[in-house]
């Protein structure tokens, strides 16, 4: 990728907000369509907690695997955009495998090539917009919040239908998400890369920091507590004899409250910076897994648990996120937010949702919501020893 002086491609381009938007809308509501449900429709057609852990588990085995490679891809030949596109177009191709099997390594079979192209996309998307915002990244949030709505937009839409329809229907609503990605994808922005005196640096340099390493530890952490949460929460709610309905609207309370923090981002990063907002945050995973685990049967105190989502997902999101570009610029920005996320939602993704499993089976979902806040407890002492210190004069210059 060429160089270009340091400016803000931002203000020559606000049209592009509503195409980035667009893209991030049908995103997460593919996500606001599988988190909540595909477990649910797995159940459905016959699979036990085990089966259910593995096919959950391949969507972040994934991210943990592909977005290195298309980043790759992305930052050598320069061409984020195409790469975005081809990654769309081959992930909704295979998505339509689902409809054609339902035994288990069918599913896998879908569901692994599926997710290998899908996971592509959003780690580019975000380099994208963060080059795209220049020196606006304190209002990523705004443009993120956009996910947040789709998510809700699905997951209520869905939660009310599956309280009248056979969750089979589920299939067609994911091939909805699949098309209006790809449809997004077409219209991203073509951004280039500003030069930076790191660009001469192996990335290998950079994640070696400890303060980057810290960061990337923590947050694999938050993303083994959250494991259990996107695994099995909607199986947990049912069994406790929550209708489907109140199911999406306790997912979508959180998403609403996360994109409240979205929009609060600027105000809050000028005044506490990155590294303690991303503390905050999992201080308040620790408080909402143990209260997922301890008191679901108490309807006051799990609307708070999901109030918590705010600074859990919401703040947790975008302050990692903005670090992570603070650490990667120039020519590493593709392959350090792709690193991230296979490190982080990917790995930590993996390894929470297959212990979920056998956890949830022999000891219950009291213990395994108490694992969560335990992961979440360990990223907390990881940040407080590495990253805060170290981060201080990155985040002051936000």
């Amino acid at each position: 990728m060429r160089a270009v002086p340091n400016h803000s491609p931002m203000s020559a381009h606000k049209n592009y907000h509503w195409r980035i938007a667009g893209f991030y809308f049908f995103y997460y509501s593919f996500v606001g369509m599988f988190s909540p449900y595909w477990s649910l429709y797995l159940q459905s057609i016959g699979f036990d907690a085990i089966d259910i852990a593995i096919l959950m588990s391949i969507q972040p085995v994934m991210r943990m695997v592909a977005p290195n490679i298309w980043g790759w891809l992305a930052d050598h030949t320069g061409r984020s955009r195409e790469v975005v596109v081809m990654a769309a177009s081959l992930s909704a191709l295979f998505y339509l495998g689902v409809f054609a099997t339902t035994s288990f390594w069918g599913l896998f079979l879908v569901l692994t090539l599926m997710s290998f192209f899908w996971s592509a996309s959003m780690p580019l998307v975000e380099a994208t917009t963060m080059s795209w915002l220049g020196k606006n990244t304190a209002h990523y949030g705004r443009l993120r919040s956009w996910g947040s709505i789709g998510f809700i937009v699905s997951v209520v839409g869905l939660g009310y239908a599956f309280d009248h329809i056979a969750i089979a229907w589920l299939l067609w609503a994911g091939l909805v998400c699949e098309v209006g990605i790809l449809l997004f994808a077409r219209q991203m922005p073509k951004t280039e890369v500003l030069a930076h005196h790191t660009d001469h640096q192996p990335i290998k340099q950079i994640v070696l920091q400890p303060s980057v390493l810290a960061l990337f530890g923590a947050c694999f952490l938050m993303a083994v507590a959250h494991g259990p949460y996107y695994t099995f929460f909607s199986i947990y709610l049912v069994e406790h004899g929550y209708a489907k309905s109140v199911v999406g609207g306790l997912w979508a309370l959180g998403v609403i409250c996360e994109i409240g923090v979205f929009f609060l981002m600027p105000a809050l990063v000028r005044r506490f910076g990155f590294a303690n907002i991303l503390f905050a945050s999992l201080a308040a995973a620790v408080l909402r897994f143990l209260l997922i685990g301890w008191a679901v049967d108490v309807v006051a105190l799990l609307l708070l648990a999901q109030a918590l989502h705010a600074l859990t997902f919401g703040a947790f999101h975008a302050a990692s996120v903005g670090l992570v570009h603070q650490f990667f610029q120039g020519r590493h920005q593709s392959r350090g937010q792709a690193l991230f996320g296979s490190v982080t939602y990917g790995a930590g993704g993996v390894l929470g949702g297959l212990a979920s499993g056998p956890i949830w089976q022999h000891w219950g979902a009291t213990a395994l919501y108490s694992c969560s806040a335990g992961a979440a407890l360990l990223g907390m002492i990881l940040l407080r020893w590495k990253l805060r210190k170290g981060a201080e004069g990155q985040t002051a210059a936000v």
